[in-house]
């Protein structure tokens, strides 16, 4: 009996570690159901930096390495407008970087997509997991300096929902922002248009999606991306 039951778990245990893809690598349901591998752990393929310029940082053990990467973002060649993303994210300490998504003007990524910030820092509109400069995370999620975390952003018309590591720290309508430097704080945001607050309402619904060089050390993996058309 006791060794039918070890059989039994076994097995069950070679099915689950065939549903698990390694690093950079898409499961079998994340095929079928259609996620795209946007970085491959070897090199930069489908990657430029938003300012033209080349791409001179090399991959790390699979990951990518943001710092000195050449330019300021380090961006997908694709853009996309409603999607599911998903990354792991490893920070030095300490650290500044951000996951930029739905840059409309590559040449201004700061005034035309939104920003989860990727930092050291935490609990504030400018702190790991927050919406920057707009809302704070309902809950510190991370792991800290030298940990893996793991992020699903959500970003469906005008919903964004991040998940960092399976707790959710960001609900955020941004057709609740409809005027001008409006944010969850006191003061106006950081976004402008010819030098005037803008509102979040009227950004574009498709851009690019990137990494930041804030010129600390940041590491990403398992990029990975399902359209939700």
């Amino acid at each position: 009996m006791r060794r039918t039951i070890f059989i039994i778990c076994a097995l069950c245990m070679i099915s689950a570690l065939k549903m698990t893809a390694q690093d950079n690598q898409l499961t079998a349901d994340e095929k079928k159901q259609g996620w795209i591998l946007l970085f491959n752990g070897k090199n930069y393929d489908g990657w430029v930096n938003n300012d033209g310029k080349p791409v001179t940082a090399q991959v790390e053990d699979g990951a990518i390495q943001t710092y000195k990467c050449g330019g300021y973002i380090l961006t997908y060649n694709k853009p996309f407008a409603n999607f599911i993303l998903k990354c792991d994210v490893k920070m030095d300490d300490p650290c500044n970087s951000g996951i930029f998504l739905r840059m409309s003007d590559l040449k201004d990524p700061v005034n035309t997509g939104f920003e989860i910030q990727v930092a050291t820092e935490t609990g504030s509109v400018h702190g790991h997991g927050a919406l920057y400069d707009v809302r704070a995370p309902l809950v510190n999620a991370g792991k800290g300096a030298g940990q893996w975390d793991h992020f699903e952003i959500r970003f469906i018309g005008s919903r964004l929902i991040t998940l960092l590591n399976d707790q959710k720290i960001l609900d955020v309508n941004l057709d609740t922002y409809t005027e001008p430097g409006k944010r969850d704080i006191e003061g106006n945001h950081k976004f402008t248009l010819n030098g005037q607050p803008r509102a979040l309402h009227d950004f574009a619904r498709e851009g690019y999606i990137g990494f930041q060089d804030h010129d600390h050390k940041c590491w990403y993996k398992n990029v990975k991306l399902l359209e939700i058309k």
